[in-house]
């Protein structure tokens, strides 16, 4: 082979490499293994002229890969893994449960429309309120938005109580949610962007620094196994439980979606 012709394959096969790590990796956030354990891979490729596509489809994702990474647990959190998130007066006598998938349109509909209500409940200790975060829309279309959203939540509860409720609703807000079908919170500038809205994460450099190293990318996951694994029937979300009994709407089926509908299920069951 002559040295022109060799140098036209080196730059085929970087170009070939490039476009492939651009299709399958649009996101900022990698860990500094994952990133040596890509590189060494291409280049192992290009020397014994293995099809770097072949390669990389034997790899595990990166969310595969952060099942093993150290799990660290946020601030305010309880649990053996920190997957218990309580927000709300102490001496609060009942608990509603909250399920939630970040990418989830009908959770947006319901932050939007309901939210102020259950803000203002949590305020007056009315109730208390865990939260469970879910990410199976992720495994359904899919993608990566809800880990990783719920991951930047993780690091907003780690700022206190008030940023993560703060921070959840300016993720569902009108501006900002995205449909379903677009995985636009896979990018971590985007959160951050979201995040602009917090005072408390504005300027947080402890935040933003958590964000995009994916300091609770492990923890998203467990969180996500809590909602895969609850014992109270539920599959899909938003859902609200109280005392193991799920809150039903007018339609005595599907999770209350007005205030109206929430005010009659959440009274009903605190009396329960």
């Amino acid at each position: 082979m002559s040295k022109r012709n060799s140098q036209a394959a080196k730059q085929a096969a970087r170009e070939r490499i490039r476009a492939q790590q651009e299709a399958e990796r649009r996101r900022e956030k990698r860990k500094k293994s994952f990133i040596v354990g890509g590189a060494i891979v291409g280049v192992l490729a290009i020397a014994g002229g293995i099809s770097y596509a072949v390669v990389q489809n034997n790899k595990p994702g990166y969310w595969e890969e952060a099942k093993d990474n150290k799990l660290v647990k946020p601030a305010n959190t309880s649990g053996k893994d920190g997957t218990t998130v309580v927000i709300g007066k102490a001496d609060a006598k009942k608990t509603v449960k909250v399920y939630e998938d970040p990418r989830c349109p009908i959770c947006a509909s319901f932050e939007q429309t309901v939210g102020p209500t259950v803000e203002k409940d949590i305020k007056d200790g009315k109730y208390k309120v865990q939260f469970v975060g879910a990410t199976f829309i992720d495994r359904n279309l899919p993608g990566e938005g809800s880990r990783n959203a719920l991951s930047a939540l993780g690091a907003a509860l780690n700022v206190s109580p008030d940023a993560f409720l703060a921070y959840k609703k300016a993720l569902y807000s009108a501006d900002n949610h995205p449909s379903e079908q677009d995985d636009k919170f896979k990018d971590d500038s985007y959160l951050i962007k979201i995040a602009d809205e917090v005072p408390a994460l504005k300027k947080n450099a402890g935040f933003k620094k958590a964000v995009k190293d994916g300091t609770y990318d492990r923890w998203a996951l467990e969180m996500s196994k809590t909602f895969d694994d609850n014992k109270e029937d539920v599959r899909g979300t938003p859902a609200f439980t109280v005392d193991g009994k799920q809150l039903t709407g007018a339609d005595g089926k599907n999770a209350p979606m007005s205030v109206e509908d929430y005010n009659k299920a959440i009274d009903k069951a605190l009396k329960g």
